[in-house]
């Protein structure tokens, strides 16, 4: 175990665990097997396929269909949302830039905006950049403040996000497949039309003019055969995994009013912590103060692409929030009645693969602050030394695949560049930004790679999308290759 230290690239602090031991013991399969070739039936055939009901999958279904198509939304899961929800991640980060300004909008802005008022947590508008520094610390403690400037940045009741994120696709004419894992693309001649998938109805196709992966994963675009990076930094918390849950019965206030009396104490809480449980993780507020939320603890050395691996961190995550719980029922402020609530259903997975795609969101980019002439989104950046960074959308057209686009934490960028593109507010819009592309090349007749550039930054207007001004008439292009 170590703790990671604040950088102004690296904003979040965890301790992170390295234990190796194994759990399982080690496969015995060898050698082959082979299964015999078979028709398969086509379940449906739509303008457009989205692979995966996560935040950008959502953004992108919801995208595409405002734009005309008609669209399909495949998912593994019984529910929308991926790691906002079924993960818990329901600490959604920053949507405003370090004067307040809202950039993530759209999708995600119509969709927090409808949640009830009861199921968000964070400030107001009025308060979006406020440098004053009472209220920073208030909102620091409540994960909505960073370098001392209130965001607007919250937390939110996952089952309310699962329900909202589904009516809103169903009112929008989203076909939605639960219970469905995509198994493999069907290609042909380089071009992606549509998956194979798996469900208790066994192995289906599902045929589509252009496909979004939204995986996460990268899945589909790499069977497929497109390029890919999967270049990780292993004591980087942005590059672990884990299994979020939440303890119920505490009192939130009075462990927050503990933390923030005396940091010689808390320090010492901490340090007895990490000796007694091999590892530490501090709570987070959630959106009700008598549920706190672990996002921990974050394990280094482990791969979601294995599926033993994942299963060593699913069996170390709950087991981790049973020590937990005891720890801090035993020891901390406000936690004397606390219980085990619940365990994500969904592993908390942060790096996989990253499409090698025309375009690329790099840590050069940063200080520039110039737009893309094809941005389709503007990201806030990791530290007021830094202005807003522009999203292509050449980062999610693979350099060499037609007929697919990807989306969510898979986009093309450099390693650095991926601990915030991989959050939550980022895969909405870069979600929102495929199912309007996808949308358009159906409409137009084209690829992807092809689509206009400037009627999809109109399309993207239409549905509320922050975009910067236009870029310069001389760098402006038609297409993205």
């Amino acid at each position: 175990m170590r703790s990671v230290t604040r950088t102004e690239d690296r904003i979040l602090t965890s301790d992170l665990f390295e234990k190796r031991d194994r759990t399982l013991p080690p496969r015995n399969g060898t050698g082959t097997h082979h299964e015999p070739a078979r028709d398969v039936p086509v379940y449906h055939e739509c303008d457009v396929l989205v692979v995966g009901g996560g935040p950008s999958g959502c953004a992108a279904a919801y995208a595409a269909a405002k734009a005309g198509a008609d669209v399909v939304l495949l998912e593994r899961y019984n529910h929308l949302g991926g790691l906002s929800t079924g993960g818990l991640v329901i600490w959604i980060d920053r949507m405003t830039d370090w004067e307040g300004r809202p950039v993530i909008r759209g999708f995600a802005e119509e969709l927090l905006a409808r949640m009830p008022a009861e199921a968000v947590a964070g400030p107001g508008p009025n308060q979006w950049g406020s440098q004053d520094p009472a209220l920073a610390a208030y909102w620091a403690q409540r994960t909505a403040a960073f370098h001392g400037i209130v965001a607007w940045a919250p937390t939110i009741d996952p089952e309310r996000l699962k329900l909202l994120s589904q009516d809103m696709l169903i009112e929008a004419g989203v076909r939605l497949v639960f219970h469905g894992w995509a198994a493999l693309p069907i290609v042909e001649e380089g071009r992606v039309k549509g998956a194979y998938f798996e469900s208790k109805g066994g192995r289906q196709a599902m045929l589509a003019k252009v496909v979004v992966d939204a995986t996460g994963d990268g899945d589909l675009f790499a069977r497929a055969g497109a390029e890919f990076e999967h270049d990780i930094e292993p004591a980087d918390t942005h590059h672990a995994m884990n299994t979020a849950f939440m303890l119920g019965g505490v009192d939130m206030p009075r462990w927050l009013a503990f933390r923030a009396a005396d940091q010689t104490r808390y320090m010492e809480f901490v340090q007895r912590g990490r000796s007694e449980l091999g590892f530490f993780q501090a709570p987070y507020v959630s959106w009700r103060d008598d549920i706190a939320l672990f996002l921990g603890p974050r394990q280094t050395g482990l791969s979601a692409l294995d599926v033993d691996e994942m299963t060593e961190i699913e069996i170390r995550s709950h087991r981790f929030m049973a020590s937990h719980c005891d720890f801090f029922r035993a020891n901390a402020p406000g936690f004397e009645n606390a219980y085990m609530l619940q365990s994500a259903s969904q592993l908390g997975v942060r790096h996989t693969r990253r499409l090698a795609g025309v375009g690329r969101v790099e840590r050069a980019q940063w200080s520039a602050g110039v737009p893309h002439a094809d941005e389709v989104g503007v990201s806030p950046s990791v530290s007021p030394k830094f202005p807003v960074i522009s999203v292509p959308y050449g980062a999610l057209v693979p350099r060499r695949l037609d007929g697919l686009l990807a989306c969510g934490r898979h986009i093309s960028c450099d390693a650095n560049s991926h601990g915030f593109l991989r959050e939550i507010p980022q895969c909405w819009l870069t979600g929102q930004a495929a199912g309007a592309a996808a949308a358009l090349a159906v409409r137009q007749g084209v690829q992807p790679r092809d689509v206009d550039v400037p009627a999809l930054q109109a399309e993207l207007r239409r549905q509320k999308v922050f975009l910067q001004a236009e870029a310069p008439a001389e760098t402006e292009n038609a297409r993205v290759a």
